[in-house]
């Protein structure tokens, strides 16, 4: 009899509780192994696309979330792209049962083996070696189905996209890279592809060790002829633009070389007599310039034309080429200087000798003894008395001069050359 009374009281309270809550929303139908069954017709076929209203082109919106850039590699001329990639269509023959839908939900998200099933757009990107959908304990994409009959397939990939790159203005190049996404099999009459808001996007998190990414990115939409399919077809291209940093070459390239062509104007104060110190100055520098150059080809492919660090490294060669020839260009004057003085003073001795020889020792001297003649028709004069009867002797000068016309000219050409290269390089990114 108590039990019974129990039961009743029982009863009347879940009554109770059913009457002020109200219904119980469905829950979802957890049965998967009927999944395919319920969605998909038994007439639906997977190989022809959706029906459109008047035969129009099936729309496929596109979207890329890049999340990592790595492994750019300039002998092979490709990088590695890790990216979150969106498409969704619209597929009238799927009929999604409402129990399927959680309660307020106007989506329902499926394993990717789901996607299978359907019909699905053939994209593919046109410059890419690799692609590949990430995997850990399984892929790592999704299908989610609309009420209005929207499929959005979604999936983490890795892509190894090969990138004409060109290296005029090396290490200020700016390498323009292409994404282009295609459909292979269907015409522009067929299926059109486009960017979805935002398009393509880059993770804030992402950060490239020897280059910049040039933002905002720039979107195309393309109808492209393609011989090799027969037809136009629609292209969704995306502009990647890598900026190479300078600051890794201003450390270690520019700032040494410019420091061994200062290094190698200290030879125009040292004495001439001092030959072993000059010489293993201006030869060491010249050695250190070439072995760097050497090991600056080792970064970068072989290629066949003039880069622009090949050009100032060229320019640092050939300014502490000039200073070892002008060191041997003095080196020569100052010789004959000391020859000619030589022969002066062994004339002086015959005239103070031989006083009858005056006459004969004028004649020869109404050459001028400070020229000395290299060939038939130029002379070089080794020495010359100014207006306050100072003596000024050519290699002297040579030497004097060189401390102030070899950094002038330096620096003027450095200056020309960073502006040329600043502005070359601002040029192509646009």
């Amino acid at each position: 009899m108590v039990l019974f009374k129990l039961q009743a009281a029982l009863c009347c309270t879940m009554m109770m509780i059913h009457l002020c809550l109200g219904p119980v929303p469905k829950p979802r139908n957890p049965d998967n192994q009927n999944l395919s069954k319920k969605i998909i017709p038994d007439d639906y076929m997977r190989e022809i696309r959706p029906p459109t209203p008047g035969g129009e082109p099936v729309v496929v919106d596109f979207s890329i979330r890049i999340v990592d850039i790595n492994s750019i590699n300039v002998e092979d001329m490709d990088f590695r792209m890790d990216m979150f990639l969106k498409q969704q269509w619209t597929d009238a023959r799927i009929r999604i049962p409402e129990e399927m839908f959680e309660y307020k939900d106007d989506s329902i998200t499926l394993p990717s083996q789901f996607v299978d099933s359907l019909w699905q757009p053939d994209l593919y990107f046109l410059s890419s070696k690799v692609v590949e959908i990430a995997t850990l304990t399984h892929k790592f994409s999704s299908v989610t189905l609309y009420r209005n009959k929207t499929i959005m397939y979604s999936a983490r990939m890795h892509a190894i996209v090969a990138c004409q790159m060109e290296f005029y203005h090396y290490p200020m190049d700016t390498q323009i890279c292409p994404v282009s996404v295609e459909s292979f099999s269907y015409n522009n009459k067929k299926m059109l592809l486009h960017w979805t808001e935002p398009g393509v996007t880059i993770s804030p998190e992402l950060k490239l060790l020897q280059y910049n990414i040039l933002q905002p990115l720039e979107l195309h939409e393309t109808h492209v002829f393609t011989a090799e399919k027969n037809g136009n077809f629609s292209r969704l291209v995306v502009l990647l633009k890598f900026e190479r940093q300078i600051g890794h070459h201003l450390i270690q390239t520019f700032a040494p070389s410019t420091l061994v062509v200062v290094l190698s104007w200290f030879s125009f104060w040292l004495e001439l007599d001092a030959i072993p110190a000059r010489v293993t100055l201006l030869v060491t520098c010249l050695l250190t310039l070439v072995t760097m150059f050497t090991g600056l080809r080792t970064d970068i492919p072989a290629v066949a034309y003039v880069k622009a660090l090949d050009l100032w490294m060229a320019g640092c060669m050939v300014s502490v080429f000039a200073s070892l020839g002008e060191f041997v260009i003095v080196k020569v004057l100052q010789g004959k200087y000391l020859l000619l003085k030589q022969k002066e003073n062994e004339r002086s001795m015959t005239s103070a000798i031989a006083p009858w020889n005056n006459e004969l020792s004028h004649r020869k001297r109404g050459s001028n003894l400070s020229y000395i003649k290299f060939d038939r028709r130029d002379c070089v004069k080794l020495y010359w008395k100014t207006e306050k009867g100072k003596i000024k002797i050519m290699w002297k000068e040579i030497d004097r001069v060189s401390r102030i016309v070899f950094p002038v000219l330096f620096f003027i050409t450095s200056a020309l050359y960073w502006t040329v290269l600043i502005v070359g390089s601002r040029y192509v990114e646009t």
